[in-house]
């Protein structure tokens, strides 16, 4: 577990890696928003492993299973404060939602990339802060409005940031899907959204 410090704490964030694994892309947002002031902690869910391409992502993930992955993502968090953000990149952003479920007292919710159930017992005013590319391959337009809809009816706090003509994980300069207008837009909004908690 790679964790960035500063003297001065905002809020502690965590962030879940995708299906590629814990890589230079999480690495480098937790020291950009650790930068701005927060404790920014980057569990290592696949014990240093790292696929690369998307066909490995999915075989690494699925060969750890997602119980496992939810256990180590529990593990990781336990003596981290009650408070903490959670968020995640894709498939992080489903171990977030997990975990949002067992920590209903955490200051804020960060999807990247994509959409992640919403717990029964969402607190409310609990803000939750969505980026999502447009269209999403991964994330069917018919499956997004229907999140929307669901989370509509929900006492959360949402805010929902759309990307035309992005990648899937546009924020990640060494995929394909990278598009840096976009990734430096979403990292203004998440800086602005940490320091709205």
């Amino acid at each position: 577990m790679a964790t960035s410090t500063r003297d001065m704490r905002m809020a502690t964030v965590i962030l879940f890696h995708s299906a590629y694994g814990l890589r230079p892309l999480e690495r480098d947002a937790a020291e950009r928003l650790a930068a701005t002031g927060h404790q920014v902690v980057t569990p290592d869910l696949y014990d240093g492993r790292v696929a690369g391409s998307i066909g490995e992502a999915v075989a690494l993930r699925d060969g750890i299973g997602w119980r496992t992955l939810f256990e180590r993502a529990e593990r990781a968090v336990a003596d981290l404060p009650a408070t903490a953000v959670l968020g995640g990149f894709s498939m992080g952003a489903a171990v977030a939602a997990t975990l949002w479920a067992k920590r209903p007292k955490t200051a804020g919710l960060l999807f990247l990339h994509s959409i992640a159930e919403l717990p029964a017992n969402a607190r409310t005013g609990v803000p939750l802060q969505l980026h999502l590319a447009d269209p999403d391959p991964f994330e069917p337009a018919e499956e997004v409005a229907a999140w929307r809809a669901a989370a509509a009816e929900t006492p959360i706090a949402l805010e929902i940031f759309t990307y035309p003509g992005a990648g899937h994980i546009y924020t990640d300069p060494t995929l394909a899907d990278h598009d840096a207008v976009a990734a430096r837009l979403t990292w203004d909004r998440v800086e602005r959204f940490l320091a709205r908690l």
